[in-house]
C-alpha cells in the first residue's frame, strides 16, 4: 500500500476549501471533561504540584475557518494570526504548491472567544518553498503596531518502509525569515531571505535536521507587556546530527527530539538579521542561563527524544508561570499526543500538568492565546486545529474533545490545583 501524506492534506485541504466561511461560534456543551494524564514511562519532566491537570468545560467555539493558527494580541487590542490549508472567509490557500506556496493572515476582533469576528486582512501571500515543496506559518508577532509573519519550509517526503506501507513524509525545512507589515496586515515586505539562504544557518546539508524548526514567539500578552527584558523570544523544535535513536518520521511538521529557545530585540531592522539573535546555550555552574550570539553553541531548552514536536509557548500573567504546548505527532498522520509544562522562568525548570494521549484524537498547533486568560489564570482558551486525516491506514480518527476540527478550535479549559484536583488518570 502506497501513503503520501501531501496527497492525503491535499485532499482534505480542497474538503476544506469547499466548506462555509467564517460563522459565529456556538457552545454545544456536552459536560466538562478532565482529562487523564497518562505520560508514558521514561517521561523526563517531574509533575507539577501547583498545577496537576486539566479540565475542558464543554465550552467550545463552531469557526470554519483554515488552520494553523498563531494569534497575537496587539496595541489596537485585536489578534492578528496567520493560517492557510482551507478557507477563511471565503479565501483558500494552501502552502504545499512548491513555487507558490500559499499563506493567508487574519484579524480576530473581539473580546468573547464564541463571538469573535474574523476577516482577512489581505489578499493570500504567495512565496516560493523550492527546494522545498511546502511553506508553512510559524512565529508571528505583532509588536507596536509591526506585525512580522514568519514561515518554515517542509519537505520534498523521503520514501520510507514502516510495517509493510511505502509511506511518504516530509522532511522539517529550513526558516526563510519574516515578511514584515506595518498597516496592519493590509499590506506586505517580502523577506529578504530564501529557503537557500535562510535566517538560521540550517540545515548544514539540504533536507538534514534543524534545532530551530518552525519556531514560534512566546506569547507574553499584549503587545508583549510581559517580556522580562524587551525582547522576542522564540522556540523551536529540532533534532541533533547525531541521533543515538532515531525514528523513521523523526524530524517533521509535528515530530522532534527537542526544543530549542532564541531572543531577539523586535525591530523592522533586526528580525532578519542573525547578528541581532542570542541562542540558548545551557546553563552555567552556578545554574543561570547562558546565552549566545553563536548559533553553533545552540543547546536543548528541553530533551526527550523521539517525543516531542510543535512547541508554544504562553505566559500567564496571574499565575506568574509560563506554559508550553508540545504535540508528539508520530507518525505525522496518525493519532497525536499532546502534553503541557509550566516553569516559572523561560529557561526552566520546567515540570509536567497533563500529558494528554491521542488528544483530538489528532490534535496539533496547539496554544494558549493571552488575551483569553481569566483574571486567576486558572481559566483560559486552548486554540488548536485537529484530524486533518480522518482515516489513516485502516484507523478511524475520532473527534475528542467534543468539538474539534480540522480548522480553527477554542476550548475553553480549567487549569486544575491540588485543592481542585477530583481525578488524576
Amino acid at each position: 500500500m502506497r501513503v503520501s501524506l501531501w496527497s492525503v492534506v491535499e485532499m482534505v485541504a480542497v474538503a476544506a476549501v469547499l466548506s462555509a466561511g467564517v460563522a459565529f461560534a456556538q457552545a454545544p456543551s456536552p459536560g466538562a471533561q478532565q482529562w487523564p494524564s497518562t505520560p508514558p514511562e521514561g517521561c523526563p519532566f517531574p509533575g507539577s504540584t501547583e498545577l496537576t491537570g486539566i479540565r475542558f468545560t464543554g465550552v467550545h467555539s463552531d469557526y470554519h475557518c483554515g488552520d494553523t493558527w498563531y494569534p497575537s494580541w496587539a496595541p489596537d487590542g485585536n489578534l492578528y494570526s496567520p493560517w492557510t490549508d482551507g478557507k477563511t472567509e471565503g479565501v483558500g490557500a494552501f502552502s504545499g504548491k512548491g513555487e507558490t506556496a500559499e499563506t493567508g493572515q487574519a484579524v480576530m476582533i473581539g473580546d468573547d472567544p464564541l463571538r469573535l469576528k474574523i476577516a482577512n486582512t489581505a489578499p493570500v501571500q504567495i512565496a516560493s518553498a523550492l527546494p522545498y515543496l511546502g511553506r508553512y506559518p510559524c512565529g508571528s508577532l505583532v509588536h507596536n503596531g509591526v506585525w512580522y509573519y514568519g514561515t518554515y519550509c517542509l519537505g520534498p517526503s523521503p520514501k520510507v518502509n514502516h510495517e509493510g506501507i511505502d509511506f511518504n513524509w516530509p522532511v522539517l525545512g529550513p526558516m526563510p525569515g519574516f515578511r514584515i507589515s506595518t498597516d496592519y496586515g493590509k499590506t506586505w515586505t517580502a523577506s529578504p531571505l530564501t529557503p537557500e539562504k535562510p535566517l538560521f544557518p540550517e540545515p548544514k546539508e539540504f533536507m538534514g535536521p534543524v534545532k530551530m524548526g518552525a519556531p514560534h514567539f512566546v506569547d507574553f500578552g499584549q503587545n508583549m507587556e510581559h517580556s522580562p527584558d524587551g525582547k522576542a523570544y522564540l522556540v523551536g523544535m529540532g533534532a541533533a546530527d547525531q541521533d543515538a535513536k532515531p525514528r523513521y518520521a523523526n524530524l517533521s511538521w509535528i515530530t522532534a527530539d527537542q526544543v530549542y529557545l532564541a531572543r531577539v530585540t523586535p525591530g523592522i531592522e533586526s528580525i532578519n538579521d542573525l547578528s541581532k539573535y542570542e541562542f540558548f546555550a545551557g546553563h552555567d555552574a552556578a545554574g543561570k542561563p547562558v546565552w549566545s550570539n553563536d548559533f553553533a553553541a545552540i543547546q536543548p531548552l528541553l530533551d526527550w527524544n523521539n517525543n516531542m514536536g510543535c512547541a508554544t509557548v504562553t505566559y500567564n500573567a496571574p499565575l506568574k508561570k509560563y506554559l508550553m504546548c508540545v504535540t508528539d505527532g508520530w507518525p505525522t498522520a496518525g493519532k497525536m499526543h499532546s502534553y503541557i509544562l509550566e516553569a516559572d522562568t523561560i529557561t526552566g525548570p520546567w515540570r509536567l500538568v497533563v500529558y494528554m494521549k491521542d488528544f483530538g484524537e489528532q490534535g496539533y498547533f496547539l496554544n494558549f492565546p493571552s488575551k483569553f486568560i481569566r483574571g486567576d489564570g486558572k481559566t483560559l482558551w486552548l486554540c488548536y486545529s485537529a484530524n486533518f486525516a480522518n482515516n489513516w491506514n485502516g484507523v478511524e480518527l475520532k473527534v475528542n474533545p467534543p468539538g474539534g476540527r480540522y480548522g480553527l478550535c477554542l476550548h475553553e479549559v480549567q487549569l486544575l490545583t491540588p485543592d481542585t484536583q477530583t481525578h488524576k488518570g
